[in-house]
């Protein structure tokens, strides 16, 4: 008896995708707004209404990436985070392989007729750079420039012609895919870091409006310790004042930063202590916290930074007091 076989054989490629990795930013209670950071969100709000991505350059400390989930809060959109990474590469953003999928049916209905029938599927699973495109959320690409300039390529279609290259679709037709309207994105990056960074492409900060952050105001970086620390305003303006003392001495002017104040803050607070020149253990949080730059600052070979903080305390809060007058102030 002859037997006819019937071998059918299709391929095709199914995306996947990424999860739900979006978030819905919301101000917590700890976040300060001043005259300072509403003229730098309208600024940036400004931007991204119109269309441009938006890109907060700034040394450490200064409140980038907070910034940035603050602006985006205003937009109302999901929020997709992506934190640069020397090991990314664009499938890192856009999306891979991910095996495959094979079916095989046999049907042997007539017993001399038999039929085979295979599928092969092609797993490809989105990453965040396409599920924000295609879902119009808000990219927030954090110390972008960590990542190699050849891993951000696939940006450049997307923040000037509105399509991101999905090369390894082309053959099922999804080679090419419109970014959704409400798309945006903002980046940050620190211009001041040497380590684990690389210079960025041309063609990329062309596409992008970068606003230039510096450190916050007086005034703003007192309520940020008092509202992150629980203290009196009288201890924060000390502790403010103290970080932005040695702020001018060290080595490249911007360390310490906002962040040694607000630790200096929190441990007083935990203690149930206050900002007191004359208390050994305040000076010694400090000395401990703003061990930074100016540690490299020598006088006749020797690191001057205990004695620098020692004199800073000093002028800020003045001499220390005998320890009578303290238990009396203790008291009240």
């Amino acid at each position: 008896m002859n037997k006819n076989a019937v071998r059918v054989v299709s391929t095709s490629t199914v995306r996947v995708s990424a999860g739900e990795d979006s978030v819905q930013p919301e101000a917590s209670g700890a976040f300060v707004s001043s005259p300072y950071v509403e003229q730098v969100t309208e600024r940036a709000l400004a931007y991204l209404v119109a269309g441009y991505p938006v890109h907060f350059s700034g040394v450490a400390g200064t409140g980038k990436t907070t910034l940035a989930f603050h602006v985006a809060s205003k937009l109302g959109r999901p929020v997709t985070l992506v934190h640069g990474d020397d090991e990314f590469g664009t499938s890192d953003l856009v999306g891979k392989d991910s095996g495959y999928r094979k079916n095989k049916l046999v049907d042997n209905y007539i017993h001399s007729v038999l039929k085979t029938e295979e599928e092969m599927k092609n797993l490809w699973v989105d990453n965040r750079l396409t599920t924000a495109c295609e879902r119009g959320e808000i990219l927030i690409y954090d110390e972008f420039n960590r990542s190699r300039p050849e891993a951000n390529n696939a940006l450049l279609s997307v923040l000037s012609e509105g399509i991101l290259n999905l090369p390894k679709l082309r053959r099922s037709g999804e080679g090419y895919m419109a970014v959704h309207p409400e798309f945006r994105a903002i980046f940050t990056s620190n211009p001041e870091e040497y380590a684990g960074v690389h210079k960025t492409q041309d063609a990329l900060m062309d596409r992008l409006i970068t606003i230039q952050l510096e450190h916050y105001d007086r005034d703003t970086e007192i309520l940020i310790v008092m509202r992150k620390s629980g203290l009196p305003r009288e201890d924060a303006e000390r502790i403010v004042d103290i970080v932005r003392e040695l702020r001018s001495f060290g080595v490249n002017n911007n360390r310490p930063t906002i962040r040694a104040g607000i630790a200096i803050g929190r441990i007083l607070a935990s203690q149930n202590r206050r900002a007191n020149g004359g208390d050994v253990f305040f000076q010694m949080v400090c000395r401990d916290v703003l061990a930074t730059d100016t540690a490299k600052i020598t006088r006749g070979g020797q690191p001057v930074m205990m004695q620098k903080v020692e004199e800073v305390i000093h002028k800020i809060c003045g001499p220390a007091r005998p320890a009578r007058e303290k238990g009396k102030e203790d008291r009240q």
